[in-house]
């Protein structure tokens, strides 16, 4: 295995299993790479076997179990696509193919979900509606992706919510997903924000009253940058996200550096690392006045866990820090210490249920 996947297992591999891929699938993967320029192409092969059991399934009108296997394809090719900037041509066949795979999807998922595509600057952003089953209007949470990630690995996090009566809208905002093609990456959240908040707030059985924002990785320096801004935001998630994205550069894995500079349009690693610093909260966090909610773990080796506490000590209104002692980036490896947690206590904020 050489250093670039062994990288990327290193640091992401609970993320993989706990996001949707079959531990079988990540074993027969990773085990059988010889080296990066690999990646795209194995995780794609496997997302293509998923991708023909679904149309099988909806040959046969085994309509849930398309939809399952459809989720599955699409959360293959998106894991195949997420890092792999140094072949473009590559990255997008297969993140096409995840869109295309979570689009086909969508009708049978439980429940349903539904596509939806918002003007913005030029192009479009996209994002993924569900709303739990009953009467509306419901309570609703964005979910904001990080650096390498997008909609396409959000369905198990979604679940939580949905089963507590919290409607979701994951969504790819600015060099992120369907708009990192378009849209550079950009430290004023709050502006695609607001364009969010308005297209959720429009549908008639989302209750615009009751929106929160949870976000992970780098979603988890936006979401804060939304709550920020937007008074419509009544709770915030912050997971594992930085203060200041440009403060320990030099330490970020070579694959998180190298997306980043692609998604940021950078000219060079040094400019990278000036357009890191633009996505700081330094000035920013006093207007953070919505109850907020922090996590991260001690062993996270990308985002120091002292950048969520410096956070959670600054923010101006009621916060809680959840640091947990053997967590890892986006703390995936001890996913039961908060996962649950995090989905109660945002359905408590919202009024889930009432």
């Amino acid at each position: 295995m050489d250093e670039l996947v062994a990288s990327a297992v290193s640091h992401w591999a609970p993320r993989f299993t706990t996001n949707g891929v079959a531990v079988a699938d990540f074993e027969r993967v990773t085990s059988g790479l010889k080296d990066w320029d690999g990646w795209c192409s194995a995780w794609s092969e496997v997302g293509a076997e998923h991708e023909a059991l679904g149309a099988e399934a909806v040959r046969e009108g085994r309509l849930r179990s398309a939809g399952q296997h459809y989720v599955q394809a699409a959360v293959c090719y998106h894991f195949g696509k997420f890092l792999f900037v140094q072949d473009p041509d590559q990255m997008r066949e297969a993140h096409l193919a995840a869109v295309r795979c979570l689009d086909a999807a969508l009708p049978h998922l439980d429940p349903p979900g539904r596509r939806i595509e918002i003007p913005f600057d030029g192009s479009r952003l996209v994002g993924v509606l569900r709303l739990p089953h009953g009467p509306g209007p419901h309570p609703l949470t964005v979910m904001v992706p990080g650096l390498d990630s997008a909609k396409e690995e959000f369905r198990s996090t979604e679940a939580l919510f949905l089963e507590r009566g919290v409607g979701t809208f994951s969504v790819d905002g600015p060099g992120q997903g369907e708009a990192e093609y378009d849209l550079a990456i950009r430290g004023d959240w709050e502006v695609p924000g607001a364009a969010i908040l308005d297209a959720v707030s429009a549908e008639p059985d989302v209750d615009p009253d009751r929106l929160g924002v949870w976000g992970v990785s780098l979603g988890g320096y936006y979401a804060p940058r939304i709550a920020g801004g937007d008074s419509r935001v009544r709770a915030c998630v912050a997971l594992a996200g930085p203060y200041d994205f440009g403060e320990g550069w030099g330490e970020l894995p070579a694959l998180t550096r190298a997306a980043f500079r692609a998604r940021s349009r950078a000219e060079s690693d040094e400019h990278a690392r000036e357009i890191a610093h633009t996505l700081s909260l330094k000035g920013r966090t006093a207007s953070i006045t919505c109850p907020l909610l922090v996590v991260t773990g001690r062993r996270d080796r990308l985002i120091p866990w002292q950048h969520a506490a410096r956070l959670a000590e600054e923010a101006g209104g009621e916060t809680r820090l959840l640091l947990l002692d053997e967590g890892n980036h986006g703390c995936m490896n001890v996913a039961a210490q908060h996962r649950q947690k995090t989905a109660d206590w945002m359905a408590a904020q919202l009024g889930a249920g009432e």
